[in-house]
């Protein structure tokens, strides 16, 4: 399998991971932790860490939160990772601020979710992250989750937007192996799975590596299924795959809303990464006795 370089110069190759906020006691973020949780990813092999995405609360974090946790994980990772910080927001004039922010404190890249609750059209969104892309010069991922911003940017947007010189890439949680096809054969854009049910098919498409929630459990394992489909062994990656199917699914790190379910499997493994601010909130009992359950069955515990 080939897997050829595209749009204008990749971000990563491989294996990146949206990576949890650690929160302390009293829902402050547990710096120390999170520094211990950066140099766990290097260790095992992630080439990209995505800071204050979904999957690390951005939501819920303050501006200043924000920015700090961008600058802190640019310090720590020293090069040794790409850092793409989420700056994504549904306030257009908002997001270019944040991401304005998130580029002078050293971030790599930028992930830009598309805009959520009150939507927009196709035309929208070309202006929307176009007037990103006018006021940073680090390249830009679009990112691409239908199911939680209810709209999805259509193949002809992604190819109108691919013609800015710095949106380089798109993160893709759509789920639908025919979009991942077409966006990698005509968007013109680096295409990066995020789903870990998808990453398999998605790099045998030729697609550019993974933004997966698994890694932050274990990463040596997401590493090594996309280097294993980087060098053409497909089926041996299948087969590793297969192994962590209901773990990475309903039976597992999304038998609730992430980042719930990864925040419990760490917590089970002795990082104990803390809760998710509210509105999200812990597992009962029974779903926490049902995600252990998961994790001896594939020796996690």
């Amino acid at each position: 399998m080939n897997n050829p370089i595209r749009g204008r110069g990749s971000l990563y190759t491989g294996s990146g991971v949206a990576l949890v906020t650690p929160m302390s006691n009293d829902g402050s973020i547990n710096y120390p932790l999170f520094g211990e949780l950066i140099e766990r990813q290097i260790k095992g092999g992630t080439q990209g860490l995505i800071i204050c995405g979904t999957t690390g609360e951005a939501s819920t974090m303050t501006d200043e939160e924000h920015i700090e946790c961008i600058r802190f994980s640019v310090e720590k990772a020293a090069s040794r990772a790409k850092i793409v910080a989420g700056t994504g927001s549904n306030d257009t004039a908002y997001m270019v601020e944040l991401s304005i922010e998130a580029e002078k404190v050293g971030a790599d890249a930028l992930l830009l979710v598309s805009p959520y609750y009150n939507k927009t059209s196709q035309k929208g969104l070309t202006k929307h992250f176009g007037a990103v892309a006018d006021k940073v010069k680090i390249p830009i991922m679009l990112y691409n989750i239908p199911s939680r911003t209810g709209v999805n940017i259509e193949l002809a947007t992604f190819q109108e937007l691919a013609k800015y010189p710095n949106i380089t890439a798109v993160k893709e949680s759509g789920g639908d192996v025919a979009h991942f096809s077409a966006l990698i054969n005509e968007s013109g854009l680096d295409v990066y799975s995020g789903d870990d049910y998808m990453n398999v098919p998605m790099l045998a498409l030729g697609g550019k590596g993974v933004i997966s929630v698994m890694g932050n459990v274990v990463p040596e394992i997401v590493h090594k299924i996309c280097t294993l489909c980087l060098e053409n062994n497909v089926l041996e990656a299948g087969r590793l795959n297969q192994k962590y199917a209901r773990f990475m699914g309903a039976k597992g790190l999304f038998m609730d809303v992430n980042p719930v379910p990864v925040k419990q499997a760490l917590k089970l493994m002795g990082i104990d990464a803390g809760s998710a601010r509210l509105p999200l909130c812990d597992m009962d009992e029974e779903k926490i006795a049902l995600l252990k359950a998961e994790m001896n069955k594939i020796g996690l515990l």
